[in-house]
Formats: C-alpha cells, sequence, structure tokens
C-alpha cells in the first residue's frame, strides 16, 4: 500500500522559511515522479512543483519559483520542499503527491497534508 506522510508545517512569520518532508513507503519511490499541490483556504487545488525519479530535473509553478525549492532523496525515500520568503498567500495545506504535474485525486497517491500558515 502506498503511504505518503507529510511533515515540517506550522505557523511562520512572512519573510521565514519553512521545510516540508514527505516520507513514502509500498512502493518504488526512486521509480517515479513525485509533486508538491497546495490548496489555501476556499480556493482549488494549486499544483506547485514536481521533479522527476532521479531528481535533477525540478519543474515549478511561477507562484513559487525562485523561492521555493523541491528536491528528494532516493535512498531515504522523502520527498522534500524548501520554501523561503514566504508570505500569507503561500498560506494552504500542503500535499505531496506520487505524479508529475498533472496530478489526479482520483488517479493518484497523495499524502494527508501538511498546514502551512503564514502570518504575524
Amino acid at each position: 500500500e502506498v503511504q505518503l506522510v507529510e511533515s515540517g508545517g506550522g505557523l511562520v512569520q512572512p519573510g521565514g522559511s519553512l521545510k516540508l518532508s514527505c516520507a513514502a513507503s509500498g512502493f518504488a519511490f526512486a521509480d517515479y515522479p513525485m509533486s508538491w499541490v497546495r490548496q489555501a483556504p476556499g480556493k482549488e487545488l494549486e499544483w506547485i512543483s514536481s521533479i522527476n525519479s532521479g531528481g535533477d530535473s525540478p519543474s515549478y509553478a511561477n507562484s513559487v519559483k525562485g523561492r521555493f525549492t523541491i528536491s528528494r532523496d532516493n535512498h531515504n525515500d522523502t520527498l522534500y520542499l524548501r520554501m523561503n520568503s514566504l508570505s500569507p498567500q503561500d498560506t494552504a495545506v500542503y500535499y505531496c503527491a506520487k505524479c508529475w504535474v498533472l496530478c489526479s485525486r482520483d488517479r493518484d497517491s497523495w499524502g494527508q497534508g501538511a498546514q502551512v500558515t503564514v502570518s504575524s
């Protein structure tokens, strides 16, 4: 059974940084692309970043490009999202998902989500 467990969320001040982790199990992590998707209060899901299986080809949404960095550790089956220069607009539940860019709740495996709140 595929399991994805996010951690590292919390409350951070505007301009601050946070690093999310996603521990994967139940599948050959190193063989699959992975993604981060977020959902802000009252808004639709927003894809923010994907990374290929080898970890050398990341892709970012314009809204986070230059501020967020996706990475992965294939030895420890863990996906990461480093978030810098956070603003209140980044407040959302952040999900890791086993997919590439066009992630589907119905088709792909998702974690339970990690709340990130950016507020002073």
